[in-house]
């Protein structure tokens, strides 16, 4: 039966922004110590955010990790007061200048090797209602995709938050 490792110690290595490395030494179940990198994250919320006439909204921009421009779905971390809802309003909003109706679908693990709790969420019935509020590090463009060519996008892996957007599309019976 598979038990939680021990937890021998812990560290910060490296922290800028809001990302932060620990190097953390566990106990594995054979009796063997090591040391494993884990990103301490925040919880964040992604939202596969559709209009009235079922066109997703996406953000263009690009992507220092993969060196590449995705059209991605919006999202970001969760401010300390807010809720759920809250969160992926307000990042919908500042992204992409859209409102609609937010509804929680679940949570799922960032990866294997990052704290962050990742809240899938979906908006429907979306409207324009004021222009893009971006960050100072943030140069992104909206962009409105038919359902088609978004499931299109997905199975081509070339964005992040692919399985929040399978998980909303389930959730909206869109798949």
């Amino acid at each position: 039966m598979q038990q939680p490792w021990k937890k021998l110690s812990q560290e910060a290595v490296f922290q800028k922004y809001s990302r932060k490395i620990e190097k953390i030494m566990f106990r594995l179940p054979n009796g063997e110590e090591k040391d494993f990198y884990i990103k301490v994250e925040g919880p964040a919320v992604a939202t596969l955010a559709i209009t009235k006439d079922n066109q997703v909204i996406l953000v263009r921009q690009f992507r220092p990790g993969p060196n590449e421009i995705f059209n991605e779905i919006p999202g970001g971390y969760i401010g300390k007061d807010e809720t759920l809802e809250q969160a992926a309003e307000r990042e919908l909003l500042e992204e992409t200048g859209y409102k609609g109706k937010v509804r929680s679908v679940t949570t799922a693990a960032d990866c294997a090797y990052s704290t962050m709790s990742r809240h899938c969420m979906v908006a429907t019935e979306c409207e324009k209602v004021a222009e893009q509020k971006l960050d100072k590090t943030e140069f992104a463009e909206v962009i409105l995709m038919p359902l088609n060519e978004f499931r299109e996008l997905l199975r081509s892996g070339k964005m992040t938050d692919i399985e929040v957007s399978y998980l909303g599309l389930d959730f909206l019976d869109l798949l």
